[in-house]
Order: C-alpha cells, then sequence, then structure tokens
C-alpha cells in the first residue's frame, strides 16, 4: 500500500475537496496511484444530487481528465445566469479567490481572469479563460460552452502561477419535467511544480465540488427570479 509521506500529508489534507475524513482520502489516493488504465475509470456517483464524475490517462499527459454527468433541476437560464456572473464564482467555485471579466468580445464571447488558492507553501495559480458560446436553439438541441486557456493574453503577475491548461467543454441539453442534463469533458494543468499524484487527487475531486456548487446557486432565488438584462447569449 500507498504511504503519503509526513511532510505531505498537511497539503493532502488541505488540499482535497469532497472526502470527509483522512482515511477517506488516503483510500481515493491509493487507488488512484495503482490505477494506469487510459479508460474512464468513475470516480463518484452521488445519486442523490445526481452527480457522476470520471477521471482517465491521457497519453501524453501528466495530469488526469475529466468528465462530468449531472442533473439540473432548474431553468436555463438560471443556469446561464450563475455560470456568466463571473465576479461571484469565488462564492461557490472550487478553491477560488478571485474572478472578473477582462473582455466581453461579444454577447457569446469573453475573456476573464481568475486566481485560485493552492495549498501551503506551493503560490497560488492564476488562469486567463476564453469561453466561447454556442447558446442552445432547437435545431442543435443544446447550450454548449467552450472554454480554453489562454495563457499569453496578459503578462505573467507577480507571486502568481499561471496555469497553462484549463480546456472544458460543457453541453446542457433539456431533460423531462422541466430539467437540464450537464456533460462536460476537459484537462485541467496547474503548471508550476507539485507532486503529480496530488494534482491529479484533486482534480478528481474538484469537478464533483464545483457541480455541487452550481447547482445550489443556479436553483437560488438570486437567479432563478432575477431580472437583470442578460449580457451574454444562452439561447438563439
Amino acid at each position: 500500500m500507498f504511504r503519503v509521506p509526513p511532510l505531505i500529508r498537511p497539503l493532502l489534507l488541505l488540499s482535497v475537496l469532497g472526502s470527509g475524513t483522512a482515511l477517506a482520502a488516503n483510500e481515493d489516493l491509493d487507488e488512484l496511484r495503482s490505477s494506469d488504465s487510459n479508460e474512464w475509470q468513475q470516480v463518484k456517483n452521488d445519486r442523490y444530487h445526481q452527480i457522476k464524475t470520471w477521471s482517465k490517462r491521457e497519453d501524453g499527459k501528466r495530469i488526469r481528465s475529466f468528465k462530468i454527468e449531472a442533473t439540473m433541476d432548474t431553468t436555463l437560464e438560471a443556469i446561464a445566469r450563475a455560470t456568466f456572473d463571473f465576479d461571484n464564482y469565488p462564492r461557490w467555485y472550487f478553491k477560488m479567490k478571485q474572478s472578473r471579466v477582462l473582455k466581453q468580445v461579444s454577447p457569446t464571447e469573453v475573456y476573464f481572469y481568475q486566481v485560485f488558492s493552492a495549498p501551503p507553501g506551493l503560490p497560488d495559480r492564476d488562469v486567463v479563460v476564453h469561453l466561447v458560446i454556442d447558446p442552445y436553439n432547437t435545431r442543435r438541441g443544446n447550450l454548449r460552452l467552450n472554454i480554453s486557456a489562454a495563457p499569453d493574453y496578459m503578462p505573467p503577475q507577480p507571486g502568481l502561477v499561471r496555469m497553462p491548461g484549463f480546456n472544458m467543454t460543457t453541453t446542457y441539453t433539456p431533460l423531462p419535467e422541466g430539467k437540464w442534463k450537464l456533460d462536460a469533458e476537459g484537462y485541467i494543468d496547474p503548471g508550476g511544480t507539485a507532486p503529480t499524484w496530488a494534482t491529479n487527487y484533486v482534480q478528481r475531486n474538484a469537478p464533483y465540488q464545483v457541480l455541487l456548487g452550481l447547482q445550489r446557486v443556479s436553483s437560488s432565488e438570486e437567479y432563478t427570479q432575477s431580472k437583470k438584462p442578460m449580457l451574454f447569449k444562452y439561447r438563439d
């Protein structure tokens, strides 16, 4: 069985979300270290919240990719309002300290900037994200969000490590009873130096925590009852 070195244990415990106990963290870590498959491996199946996540090892990449399926029991408008409210991401997004729009190119394209807290002893990470929106229409049948990192969009910031990879595609497809199915797949590379196994462990747990947060805020009255003008186009 893999043993976590004593000096690494505090980092692991502070950097992991979604594990209720140190025992659960070590069990997940053992599974991660022993699995070298490049097939999708299910990580979580939360039937109560209707969230499933997977991870897999990609050839030529040091970090695992992730995949998510979830049911959103809210309206597409509320999901869009929560998703495009970039300034409020730190309220619910995994380890996020700061989020702001850099440039809105059009109602379907935007660059925004985010800062994530890192475990003690490591510098915080920042990323410039380029989002392109394919609005929902009946012909395509879904809302599609295309996300990619734009590391050279702005100069490096003092004391921060720029994330070279932040790529994800998310689609929302209608379900019966007014619900929406979320499908997401992506790859995030935090850059810099950190134990690969620790980074992969967080990568496997972060998507689940992000979806819990998005489900919660997109179902809140702040977004379901909002009458504010929409700055971004989510539906044709």
